[in-house]
């Protein structure tokens, strides 16, 4: 009876060692994405009983889709992949992909899902996708996101309260190398995410803190604070790091049923208040920026309005601009939003107004016309700003890009 014990326990524990072996040394053999010597890529996948396979990715040819609005909304259609040997499916872009970060997806016999070969995922609301940076040589595009050889920074996920909201919330912070031997106290800058975003938006598929080690290393940046909040006055945390649990995240706007107007940023005080009492930080209004991507776009104009000489650098990337207007169906009521005109005219008045006011949009940009309608607003009132345009849409591409740049600008 020993010996039969003594046999099954061996067997059991070579059967776990062997899914043990599987997961440390059984992955895919294919190879994809694989970027070859010109910069082109290939991508494989295996689907020996697939009908059709195709590959949805950002390096795909874009085309331009008229809106109802009379603007356009910019697609990268999905390109058929050729089923080869042993039922690998294969295709390989025509041309070299330009440097830069792009996500991709696999799509079997109508069904979405990721490369199987390709470990390296990442979450943008709801959606799942794979991820590959392109870098051809140092200094391009895809050389700012990539961890390189250089001094990095401290991440910190960092809980704080909020009287206003009545409840603890999350954010990122990142601190500069060096920051914690320096003694030195350091600029601000919050940067804010879009409509279904969270704070761990730019901190991923943003690659803010790359971004930051790399521009700082060079001395093309000031060394910072970099903050990253929860724009979602609604949520406590990015999902599943809150008491929500593994809630199925989705696409909101600046403000939802039961929550009361504006109140993201009538409670931002509190998150300025939180960082400049644990961090060593300079509290000059010169010392802080603020930008934000599309929706994070419309808080950070409407928070550096509201509070308008607390910010002396402003960056709206692709921004969800518009004033009152920009509530939609229904009047604005809350005074971070009725009062427009005349917190533009104090934040703007002479020898007050901020030292960089940074506008950008992609020119097949949904929201271009709500951008260009803020410029001619400013235009008109000789309000100053600095204008980006970049071809391209509604793209977490362009966002990076504009990152890059505005860091670059601000604190100098």
């Amino acid at each position: 009876m020993k010996k039969t014990l003594l046999t099954l326990s061996a067997l059991l524990l070579s059967a776990i060692g062997a899914e043990a072996q599987q997961a440390l040394w059984g992955g895919a053999q294919i190879v994809s994405p694989e970027i070859n010597p010109d910069f082109t890529i290939t991508f494989r996948y295996r689907a020996p009983k697939a009908k059709t396979v195709q590959l949805s990715g950002e390096f795909l040819p874009e085309q331009l889709i008229p809106t109802q609005n009379g603007g356009v909304w910019a697609i990268n259609p999905p390109v058929d992949m050729k089923e080869g040997k042993d039922g690998v499916w294969e295709y390989t872009t025509p041309n070299p992909v330009p440097a830069g970060y792009y996500t991709y997806t696999i799509t079997e016999d109508g069904i979405r899902t990721i490369d199987p070969a390709n470990v390296y995922i990442n979450r943008d609301v709801a959606t799942i996708t794979n991820q590959l940076i392109v870098s051809q040589q140092k200094g391009d595009e895809g050389y700012y996101y990539n961890v390189n050889d250089v001094p990095h920074g401290t991440v910190r996920k960092m809980w704080y309260h909020s009287k206003t909201l009545g409840t603890d919330r999350r954010l990122t912070v990142y601190t500069p190398a060096g920051y914690e031997t320096s003694g030195k106290k350091y600029p601000v800058f919050y940067l804010l995410h879009g409509a279904g975003g969270d704070e761990e938006a730019w901190y991923t598929q943003g690659r803010a803190t790359q971004i930051l080690d790399n521009l700082i290393a060079d001395g093309k940046a000031e060394p910072m604070i970099l903050v990253m909040t929860n724009g979602n006055a609604w949520d406590t945390a990015a999902p599943g790091e809150s008491t929500a649990g593994f809630a199925q995240p989705g696409a909101l706007g600046v403000s939802r049923e039961g929550v009361p107007e504006a109140a993201f940023e009538l409670h931002f005080p509190e998150v300025m208040n939180f960082i400049e009492k644990n961090f060593r930080c300079k509290t000059d209004k010169n010392s802080r920026a603020i930008a934000g991507l599309s929706m994070g776009g419309f808080h950070s104009q409407a928070i550096s309005r509201y509070y308008n000489q607390k910010f002396g650098y402003v960056g709206l990337f692709s921004g969800a601009t518009g004033g009152v207007q920009a509530m939609g169906n229904r009047p604005a009521e809350s005074p971070v939003y009725t009062r427009f005109d005349a917190d533009m005219a104090k934040q703007f008045a002479k020898g007050k107004q901020p030292r960089l006011y940074f506008i950008a949009c992609g020119k097949t940009d949904f929201v271009l016309g709500g951008v260009q309608a803020l410029m001619a607003y400013m235009d008109e009132h000789n309000y100053p700003y600095v204008w980006r345009e970049s071809e391209g849409g509604h793209i977490w591409r362009n966002w990076r890009q504009y990152l890059t740049e505005y860091a670059q600008k601000i604190f100098k």
